[in-house]
């Protein structure tokens, strides 16, 4: 009987400080672009690494992802001491399949202004299509995957593990997609004329303005200022803020987030109670901390003198 056959799978080994899954159960992504991404791979009839690929993928026993143009690389960890290296290889498109898909995206106007706005449009699928491309891979050929544990199986669960937090990445940011296929966010916007250096005016359309500068600038703080102002005038209605953590709202969530408790979910609390003590602070109020265990008066010392021992 063959050695192989006597083999007990080992349990991995836990991971402090691993990339966890967002999703507890269920579906992994929310997007309709990161539920497509797990409808492809489930497609490829991969079997059950894919369940143990999830599984690693909720435990945090992936530690680290990086994605580059048309790779991913990863460490996860498996019952060995050492982590095992994770390697996935897309298909990168040429510039010329790219102009092509630019010149489709140009001639639809509300498919781009999604895709201006940061969302990805429900008929991109159908633009690469049109220059006989396709956004996501076809076929389990399409990916180049490559693992260093000694599993036969390729992809094997630490690549299943990469590929399910992968879709919750592309919920996050849908132009990773892109970046995959060889094109990054700001070059796409670039080609489609609307980058940073395409929304300068050129120099010669630049209208100047005279700006007339007075020979002396005035010493009182009211006349420099224009006019007198209360403090009421320039602080103008101080309130709390109706919705909490607005900035990283739109920001998003944080990319590979490692905490137990969802990016958003954990940091909203933070901004709620910083809100209310940064009132009470400019009210004047006094803000006292919340209070903790009462700690024990010390005893008086008391000297005693070592030749006699008494006080």
């Amino acid at each position: 009987m063959a050695w192989w056959r006597y083999y007990t799978p080992k349990p991995a080994r836990e991971v402090k400080g691993g990339i966890k899954a967002q999703s507890k159960r269920g579906a992994f992504a929310t997007s309709w672009w990161g539920q497509r991404w797990i409808h492809v791979l489930e497609s490829f009839h991969i079997g059950e690494r894919l369940n143990r690929g999830r599984t690693y993928a909720r435990k945090g026993q992936v530690m680290d992802i990086q994605l580059d143009k048309g790779s991913v690389k990863g460490m996860v960890q498996g019952s060995r001491t050492r982590p095992y290296k994770v390697e996935v290889q897309f298909q990168l498109l040429s510039k010329t399949q790219w102009r092509k898909i630019v010149k489709e995206l140009s001639s639809r106007f509300i498919t781009l202004a999604k895709l201006l706005a940061g969302e990805m449009p429900e008929d991109m699928e159908e633009v690469f299509a049109q220059a006989k491309l396709s956004l996501f891979p076809h076929k389990l050929k399409d990916l180049v995957t490559n693992c260093s544990c000694p599993d036969w199986s390729n992809p094997c669960k630490h690549t299943a593990a990469v590929f399910y937090l992968l879709a919750e990445e592309f919920d996050r940011d849908p132009f990773l997609l892109f970046k995959l296929r060889g094109l990054s966010r700001e070059e796409l916007f670039d080609m489609l004329g609307y980058g940073s250096a395409a929304a300068l005016p050129s120099p010669t359309d630049r209208v100047v303005f005279p700006v007339s500068v007075p020979e002396e600038l005035p010493l009182e703080a009211s006349s420099f200022w224009g006019r007198e102002e209360s403090l009421d005038d320039l602080l103008g209605e101080v309130r709390l803020p109706e919705v909490s953590a607005t900035l990283p709202k739109r920001l998003g969530t944080f990319p590979f987030w490692r905490g137990k408790v969802p990016f958003l979910e954990a940091l909203e609390p933070c901004y709620v109670k910083a809100a209310s003590v940064g009132m009470d602070v400019f009210l004047g109020l006094e803000h006292r901390p919340a209070a903790g265990p009462a700690i024990p008066e010390k005893a008086p010392t008391r000297l005693f003198n070592k030749n006699t021992g008494n006080p």
